[in-house]
């Protein structure tokens, strides 16, 4: 069929993409802005490339969009609908028999790569495999790093003929992302054949030696390397978007708290409650110091993150943070917000704080309850609203109660109302981004660095654009 009687099916930014660029080109990136339709543009791509290669494909992807998401797309779109998408994910019979549905595109997640290849071995079926959000093969180095990436690479450039990478933040923690991601593509042709060699070529050890920093000339080089094999299509060059309205409000810790803070900064050690509270490493203290920012500390001196099996007792340190928060929903005078928190114990002195607010779960019908508008405020905490999720009709207000070090969580949990995702649901209306900061405290430190991370990458995708145009 003539690829200009599918272009009206196909989001505006991508119809040149598919045009002039389809996935005939065996290994591509692309690097799209979150919102722009990646999905159902590359499901057309597909759609045409069966035409004359028969095989089936495979996405890899998070497990919210490996299970809903690309499933979603294709029945969705009335041009699609001679696409059969499986998602195998679940228990390993589940896998199994969705491996025996007769799919054009069979979807899974990131952590069944090792099983997937294991199960067929030689038999590899999959001659086409898109890696959706890429960012997740960046640990992959030839000798070590991630388990997943690393069985992926046994068949990535021997049974694999067209690999094309998707991704909205394509280096979220600066440009050493790129290596594992472009490795799948080229191996290692532009950034050099190992992670060791890449970085000894384009960076330096920081003046602490705590970690590396690019070299002054690495940021033009690397996008030299890479403009012939990533394509970029932004938001802005397509649409008349309008920017969100940020919003910095600063609170000022209380006498109590900045002592406890003080003294966790200076010596690594504080007490609450005649409890004694040690950070024992850096990572450590900087937790701690968030922790305290936020409101609320965790009180067994072992417990280093959230995610820590003992991270249950807390106590609360003020609630300055909860009393800005108050203010800015009594401010939206009744328009839904959200609320993205980072500690689960944040989100208990939420709970108890805003009694109408309701968490952000894995039950559909919270999404759906928040976009018919019957959830005030809904807590978020960024992993949990990332990919895959729409969320954009319940609202355009935004507030981060609390902050981390994740570019890329902070990134997709603002897409999900985000200007696009607002113009794409037909709604006109501004999208207002609250950050609630502890003046002198990590909240500010977190803040900037992600600014930084993102010129970075902003950089990046600029210079992909420029080959674009050529």
């Amino acid at each position: 069929m003539n690829i200009a009687k599918r272009n009206e099916y196909v989001p505006r930014g991508y119809q040149e993409l598919i045009t002039d660029h389809e996935l005939s080109s065996d290994r591509n990136g692309v690097w799209a802005g979150m919102g722009m339709g990646k999905t159902v543009a590359t499901l057309t791509a597909i759609d045409m490339l069966s035409m004359t290669e028969p095989e089936p494909t495979l996405v890899l992807a998070p497990l919210r969009v490996a299970r809903s998401t690309w499933p979603d797309e294709a029945r969705k779109w009335s041009h699609l609908k001679n696409i059969a998408v499986m998602p195998v994910t679940g228990s390993e019979a589940e896998r199994k028999a969705a491996l025996k549905y007769d799919a054009n595109v069979y979807t899974t997640n990131y952590e069944n790569i090792p099983w997937m290849v294991e199960h067929f071995g030689d038999k590899w079926p999959f001659r086409t495999v898109i890696s959706d959000e890429s960012t997740r093969l960046k640990s992959f180095r030839l000798k070590q790093g991630g388990a997943r990436a690393q069985a992926l690479s046994k068949v990535a450039h021997t049974k694999i003929k067209r690999f094309v990478n998707l991704t909205g933040t394509p280096a979220p923690n600066g440009l050493q992302d790129l290596w594992g991601q472009t490795w799948f593509l080229d191996a290692g042709q532009r950034l050099g054949r190992t992670y060791t060699g890449f970085e000894k070529r384009w960076f330096r050890s920081k003046h602490d030696d705590f970690g590396v920093e690019p070299l002054q000339s690495t940021q033009a080089e690397i996008e030299e390397r890479l403009r012939d094999i990533y394509l970029t299509v932004r938001a802005e060059d397509w649409f008349d978007l309008k920017a969100p309205v940020v919003n910095n409000i600063y609170v000022d810790l209380p006498v109590r708290a900045r002592k406890l803070y003080d003294d966790m900064e200076k010596t690594m050690f504080m007490e609450l409650d005649e409890h004694g509270i040690e950070a024992f490493n850096a990572a450590a203290r900087t937790q701690k110091l968030l922790q305290i920012a936020n409101g609320a500390a965790y009180l067994d001196p072992t417990v280093d993150d959230d995610d820590h099996p003992r991270a249950r007792e807390w106590r609360e340190v003020h609630d300055i943070k909860l009393q800005a928060l108050e203010e800015v929903i009594e401010e939206a005078a009744g328009m839904p917000v959200m609320v993205a928190y980072h500690f689960k114990s944040d989100l208990a002195r939420l709970l108890k704080a805003f009694p109408k607010g309701r968490y952000l779960d894995a039950e559909p019908s919270t999404q759906h309850d928040w976009n018919a508008g019957k959830i005030p405020i809904l807590f978020a905490h960024p992993q949990s609203a990332g990919h895959g999720l729409n969320l954009q009709d319940g609202g355009n207000i935004l507030v981060f109660f609390g902050h981390n070090w994740a570019l890329e969580d902070r990134l997709q949990i603002i897409e999900r109302i985000g200007p696009v995702r607002q113009m794409q649901a037909g709604h006109d209306r501004l999208v207002y981004i609250h950050n609630i900061i502890a003046r002198d405290t990590v909240d500010e430190l977190v803040i900037a660095r992600v600014e930084t991370k993102r010129e970075v990458q902003d950089l990046l995708l600029e210079a992909m654009i420029r080959r674009n145009k050529k």
